[in-house]
C-alpha cells in the first residue's frame, strides 16, 4: 500500500483476507490490530523449517513502506523496540525473525532489499551470516528453513534478505554466506 493508512484499511476490512498483528506507521507509531494470541492472515501460502500455516504460528508485523525507499529511522525504532518486546514475550531468538519473502520465495518480496536486516542483526533481532565455508547452497538453505523451490527462486530469496546486490548465478559468497546462517540456525 502507498501510505499507512491504506494498509490499515486493508488489513481491518474483512473482505480483503488479509490482517496482521502489528502496523507500523510511517512516523513509528506501532498499533496492535490483533492480540498476538490469535490468527492473523499475514502470511498466507508458504513454509518455513519444514512446518506450513505460518499464520497459525507467527507473528505478523506490517511495515508502512511501498518498497522503494529505505524505512525510516522511526519505523525501524519502533520495529526494535516491539520486535524486543515479542521477543521477551514469546521467549523467541534472533533466528525466529524472518521476512514474508523467506517463508514465500518467489511469492513474496517484503520488506524487500532497502530493509535494514543488517542493522536489527547488530542489536540481537535478527541473524546476519558472517563467511562460513563454501558448502553447497541447497542443504544450507534447508537448515536455515527456506521452503522448497526451484533453486533460482530459493537464491532469489534468500539474497532478497542477505546479498540484495548479488546479480548472475549462485557464487562461492552465497554459499559461504549460507553456510554460515545454517551454522547459527544449527546452534539457537
Amino acid at each position: 500500500m502507498t501510505d499507512a493508512a491504506s494498509a490499515r484499511a486493508r488489513l481491518c476490512d474483512p473482505e480483503a483476507e488479509v490482517s496482521a498483528h502489528w502496523l507500523i506507521y510511517e512516523a513509528g507509531r506501532a498499533e496492535a490490530l490483533i492480540p498476538e494470541t490469535r490468527r492473523a492472515w499475514h502470511a498466507g501460502a508458504g513454509s518455513w523449517q519444514g512446518r506450513d500455516d505460518v499464520n497459525s504460528r507467527s507473528i505478523g508485523i506490517e511495515i508502512a513502506n511501498p518498497g522503494d525507499r529505505p524505512f525510516a529511522a522511526p519505523q525501524m525504532q519502533a520495529l526494535c523496540a516491539l520486535l524486543r518486546a515479542i521477543m521477551s514475550r514469546w521467549q523467541l531468538g534472533p533466528e525466529a525473525i524472518i521476512a514474508h519473502s523467506d517463508m514465500a520465495p518467489g511469492r513474496k518480496s517484503d520488506p524487500g532489499p532497502r530493509f535494514d536486516w543488517q542493522g536489527l542483526a547488530r542489536q540481537g533481532l535478527a541473524l546476519w551470516p558472517g563467511q562460513g565455508p563454501d558448502l553447497p547452497l541447497a542443504p544450507s538453505l534447508d537448515a536455515i528453513g527456506y521452503p522448497a523451490a526451484d533453486p533460482a527462486t530459493r537464491l532469489a530469496a534468500f539474497r532478497l534478505r542477505f546479498r540484495p546486490w548479488a546479480r548472475g548465478p549462485e557464487n562461492a559468497a552465497d554459499r559461504r554466506a549460507a553456510a554460515a546462517l545454517a551454522a547459527l540456525t544449527a546452534r539457537a
